[in-house]
């Protein structure tokens, strides 16, 4: 889908439509979420009474409700899941001590994602670090290194989301404490689940709420990093630089959408239609897909399949020659390339 930025307003109104947050979807989404959630949770818990083994076949699916859950604290921090702000805040912060994610501070945070996905001159917070060719050959060796670990899967999915959701979110020290809001969120979620603590120790054990919820988070951020990875992290995204980057173009081809199987859509709380939600954020979860089966327009754009977005782990670095996202061993390829010539 190409588009000139004069478009940008037309769009904003045919997508205004969707925009309506309505109290009967929005409760029933999250009814829809909550019960199995807390099913599954409970079950996991009980199950605890035989081999551990049966308590982690549960955290899977646990897990995806856990994930859908966080989509609708997301949907809180747009305020576009209830049509009442003050429903979504309390809403939202509540959610925030079941997915560990402060409410008030994530929601800054991603607000400067959105405010500056694809801008290549401010690349600071709610993003994966991702360097330009040129600035990781500028780096010395051993930053190399560190560059390349921290962009290995195993470090990404798996190291990465246990950071994030156990120790990031308790200590945000890459925030300013001027941020007074966003630091009573993150004392206000620390001192509740102390408290959620102390009632599991003198209820069902604390080691029994560790066992439980601990692997479910593990999951559920293993699955929202990769979300979050490959719907800004493909070849033919969209990254500039300050003064040509455009807001339509980083939504529109900056993100892409995710061709996934209607469940597993529902599963993760329709967040695949990425570049509606950042055209705009104020349509709610549960309205992503009736703006994309509305509008042919949203449908002509980057498609990953499951199985395509696999490929998506080998990339790396943003070339800003090609305009896309290179691996490593792409660096190598005009040297050897120079060497063949000679």
């Amino acid at each position: 889908m190409t588009a000139s930025t004069s478009e940008d307003s037309a769009w904003r109104a045919r997508l205004a439509p969707y925009k309506k947050a309505s109290w009967g979807p929005a409760l029933g989404q999250l009814l829809a979420t909550l019960v199995p959630f807390a099913l599954l949770w409970t079950l996991m818990l009980l199950s605890l009474r035989g081999p551990y083994l049966g308590t982690l076949a549960l955290a899977l699916p646990t897990a995806f409700f856990f994930v859908r859950l966080f989509i609708i604290q997301h949907d809180c921090g747009h305020g576009s899941f209830f049509p009442s702000r003050r429903a979504n805040n309390l809403l939202g912060a509540a959610l925030g001590v079941v997915t560990l994610f402060p409410y008030g501070y994530w929601r800054r945070t991603h607000a400067i994602h959105h405010a500056n996905v694809g801008n290549l001159d401010e690349r600071e917070l709610g993003d994966i670090q991702t360097l330009t060719v040129a600035e990781y050959r500028a780096l010395p060796a051993w930053r190399r290194l560190a560059y390349r670990a921290y962009r290995h899967p195993f470090v990404l999915f798996g190291i990465g989301p246990a950071y994030q959701f156990l120790i990031k979110h308790r200590f945000p020290w890459d925030i300013p404490f001027a941020w007074k809001r966003e630091w009573r969120s993150v004392v206000g979620t620390n001192a509740a689940l102390l408290a959620v603590f102390a009632i599991a120790m003198a209820t069902i054990g604390g080691k029994a709420l560790l066992a439980v919820h601990l692997p479910v988070v593990l999951v559920a951020g293993t699955v929202g990093v990769w979300l979050f990875y490959v719907q800004h992290q493909f070849e033919e995204t969209y990254w500039d630089r300050a003064d040509a980057w455009d807001y339509y173009r980083a939504g529109v081809h900056g993100s892409s959408f995710y061709d996934l199987p209607p469940l597993l859509h529902w599963l993760t709380g329709n967040i695949g239609f990425h570049h509606i939600h950042h055209l705009a954020s104020q349509i709610p979860s549960y309205r992503l897909p009736d703006a994309f089966r509305d509008l042919p327009e949203m449908q002509r754009v980057t498609r990953l399949s499951l199985r395509e977005s696999f490929r998506c782990t080998r990339l790396k670095l943003w070339c800003e020659e090609r305009r896309a996202l290179v691996g490593f061993r792409d660096l190598a390829a005009p040297a050897r390339a120079a060497a063949a010539d000679a």
